[in-house]
Order: C-alpha cells, then structure tokens, then sequence
C-alpha cells in the first residue's frame, strides 16, 4: 500500500478505525469477530491503527493490546486521552466526560499503556479540547509525557485552526483528526490549510460518512438504541429522506469510476491532498478488504469535480452532530 507521512511516522495511506469494533453503532461484534478484522488489517499492510480511552470505555484500547501488542514493532499506534467514561455517580455506572486538567491526562495515558500492553504509544491524541482548561495547559502535559518516554508525538481531535496554532505554539503537533467526508467538508474552511502550513497531518475520521457513502447505507428506522447516529440530525428521518436523494447520482459516479460507494469516497479523500490519511472503521473483513482497495483508485478530474458539486454542505440535510455534540467542538462549521 502506498505510505503517507503521519507526523514522524510513515504509515499505510489508509489506516484502521478501531471505534467500531466494540463502540457507537450499537452491539459490539464478538471479540473473536473483532480479532479476525485487526489481523486481516495487519497481513493487509496496515500500520497505522487508531484507537481512544472512550472506545468502550477502555475495551477498545483492551483489545487492541491484546490482539496487536506481539506486532507491536508492525504498526503506528495512536491513541486518544481527554475524553473517557466516569463514575461521576458512585454507582458503577460510566458517563463520558470530556477533562484536559494534566493529571487527568496524564492518569488517562497510564491506564492506556497498561490496557495496550505497550511502554510507548506513538501519536496521543487530545480527543476533544476542554474548554475549562487553556488548551497550553493540556499540551503542556502532554509535552510532559514526550519528554517522559511514554508517548512519541502529540495530535489533536476536532479543533479549529486558530486552536491548532495555539496548541503548535507550545509543542509541535503531529496531526489533527476531525471527521471529513463528502458529507462533511468542515475541515475545508480552514483547518486544512493550517496543517498544511504547519506540516500537521490531517487524520480523516467516518470517512465514509458513517455507513452512508457505502452500498448499504444503514436503515435508520432499525438502528440499535445505543447507535450514536440516533443522536445526529442528519440521520433524523426527514433529513435522511432528503440525503437519500443524492445516492442515485453518486452510486452511478462510483459505477463510472469502477469502484463501490465507499472506495470513491476513500479514493476522493486520499486524492483532495497528500497530507491527508482516513481511517475508516469495519467490523467485516470483507468491507475492510473493500476499504483499503481505495488506496489503488485513480480518480479523474471530471469524477472529482462531479462529486464536489453533487454533496456540498448545501446538498446535505442536516447537522453531523446535535446541539450537546456540537458545543463540546471546536470546528469551525459552514
């Protein structure tokens, strides 16, 4: 697979999501089915594997470890802290909490390297800016496990430009994840632009618009309870009607392109920049197999251009996150 630059790291121009194999879109796979995926993704030339202290509330990072920690010399490992369920009731029962505080950070990043049964995690991303707390005082620490041997590099997740420069100011980042798709062109209005110049990589996650770009967008009326997507205005009924609209033109761009749905919206991604790396998530090796193809597509600049004026921010119906998600971000949004 060709290789991108991942901060210091250069890494599979495709990576693996590992939200989804025990997190978000309802129940998780076995974790026998969730081995089989890591595996298939590592024989297949994957070497960049994302994964978070939310994930399961730490299941995500467990597993990981568990199945990865003898390749660990194979792969790039990123990981997130900043954001992770707590006990805030005594009860036993997890909520997350979104807490930049340092020893919270630092505490965070402790119980992961137990959990991924590795000394060192290569890129330790703060999963979302608190904003209690300066976003210098949350880099600072971990610029404070850098110079400590725990993590190698230092990313950001779902920050503005301005948040970006800041945070570059007081140790260098290495890459900046915030969700970017066809369906979500935020990241377009300026945060891409600032990686450029900064030499930050851009780590695209729910590349595939959360199941939508693909050959069987999910049916939203037999979502799982706990399935996040419940929760977006985009997949809310009347919204999603709309969405639906534009598969017709885009499934038949895909046909043209000689590619499935979701391979024409990895190929679009990896073609809008080199500094860009999506990461899109499966619990299928099948689809996984599907996904990293992408990284072999020559898209042409008629299918290009085609795509970025059939989904455009005015084409989609409806926010990516709720009121709640999106005060707790800080893109800049359309």
């Amino acid at each position: 697979m060709q290789q991108r630059q991942l901060g210091p790291f250069s890494v599979s121009a495709i990576g693996l999501g590992c939200m989804n194999i025990c997190h978000a879109y309802g129940a998780p796979v076995s974790e026998q089915q969730a081995e089989r995926v890591l595996l298939a993704a590592l024989d297949a030339g994957v070497t960049h594997f994302d994964t978070a202290a939310l994930y399961g509330f730490g299941a995500s990072e467990t597993l990981v470890g568990k199945v990865l920690s003898p390749y660990r010399s194979r792969f790039t490992l990123a990981s997130k802290c900043g954001m992770t369920g707590v006990d805030v009731n005594g009860d036993g029962k997890l909520v997350r909490v979104i807490d930049g505080r340092p020893a919270t950070l630092k505490a965070t990043c402790e119980a992961a390297l137990q959990r991924l049964r590795t000394d060192v995690i290569d890129l330790y991303y703060l999963h979302r800016w608190d904003k209690q707390v300066p976003i210098e005082d949350s880099v600072g620490a971990l610029a404070d496990l850098v110079r400590e041997g725990k993590i190698r590099s230092i990313g950001l997740s779902e920050v503005s430009a301005a948040t970006l420069r800041r945070a570059h100011a007081v140790h260098p980042i290495a890459a900046l994840q915030t969700e970017y798709s066809l369906w979500t062109r935020n990241p377009e209005i300026a945060v891409l632009d600032a990686c450029r110049e900064l030499g930050v990589a851009f780590v695209a996650f729910s590349p595939v618009g959360r199941g939508f770009l693909t050959s069987t967008p999910p049916d939203v009326s037999a979502l799982d309870p706990k399935d996040i997507r419940r929760a977006m205005p985009r997949f809310a009924p009347a919204n999603y009607a709309r969405n639906l609209e534009l598969l017709p033109a885009y499934n038949a761009l895909a046909q043209q392109a000689g590619c499935t749905p979701a391979q024409l919206a990895i190929a679009w991604l990896l073609h809008k920049a080199p500094h860009i790396l999506p990461i899109p998530g499966t619990t299928s090796v099948e689809h996984l197999h599907e996904d990293l193809a992408a990284a072999e597509l020559k898209l042409g600049d008629d299918v290009m251009a085609a795509l970025e004026t059939l989904i455009t921010p005015q084409t989609v119906h409806g926010d990516r996150y709720n009121a709640q998600a999106n005060s707790e971000v800080d893109t800049e949004v359309f």
